[in-house]
């Protein structure tokens, strides 16, 4: 019998949305639904698969410079431009449906569209993560971190949605209280060693690039 070919990871983006209001550090969490097929009952940030519109969706500043020369590390070249616009848009439109959180100048567009222009200006691109063969979904994930300050969000304005559930800011540097999957703690902790080396986030520091190899998770740079 025939092996089945291994999946192909798809493009995914998620949001570290980070409240640094309080003298601390925080980050918002949410429960993934027990009907997920990916993931279920976990912990995880906003986020989610890039969708073929995403590409074309109008923004209100694009992704910094900074930011897109690593997001190229690793890219296909002929989808790197759509990827790459594609991806932000991702990001913040997960926020937006799973959280309720805009980051962007209010529109009033035509059904289905949507009711903002996403602002990718404040993303910091910070980690990748591609989900090892044998799961029944794949992704390839971009991480991006964000200040609520930056994108002038109020952090009590998170909501929950069908998608994610009891939504909760938890202090990056204090033990974990809830349940997440290995790689969304190895993110975790990649955002804060980033942030005890520069707590500003700079822009276009090396990115942490989490893959499969041999059947062990290695971290690489890109």
């Amino acid at each position: 019998m025939t092996k089945p070919a291994p999946l192909r990871p798809v493009d995914a983006a998620s949001v570290l949305l980070i409240d640094r209001s309080l003298d601390r550090f925080r980050v918002l969490v949410g429960k993934r639904s027990s009907k997920h097929v990916f993931m279920p009952d976990v912990y995880v940030f906003p986020g989610g698969r890039r969708d073929r519109h995403d590409s074309r969706t109008p923004v209100s500043a694009p992704l910094h410079p900074a930011a897109i020369e690593r997001l190229l590390l690793h890219t296909p070249a002929r989808t790197r431009q759509a990827t790459l616009h594609g991806l932000g848009v991702a990001a913040l439109r997960e926020l937006h449906e799973e959280a309720g959180l805009t980051i962007g100048n209010h529109v009033s567009g035509k059904p289905g569209a949507l009711p903002f222009l996403p602002d990718l200006s404040a993303l910091r691109f910070f980690a990748r993560a591609i989900t090892p063969p044998g799961q029944s979904r794949r992704f390839d994930t971009r991480f991006f971190a964000l200040f609520t300050d930056e994108a002038e969000i109020d952090p009590t304005a998170a909501a929950d949605s069908h998608e994610l559930l009891d939504l909760r800011w938890i202090d990056i540097f204090e033990q974990l209280d809830v349940d997440m999957h290995m790689i969304t703690i190895q993110v975790l902790e990649e955002l804060k060693r980033c942030l005890q080396e520069d707590p500003s986030l700079p822009f276009g520091t090396h990115v942490a690039f989490f893959r499969n190899h041999r059947g062990q998770v290695v971290r690489n740079t890109l």
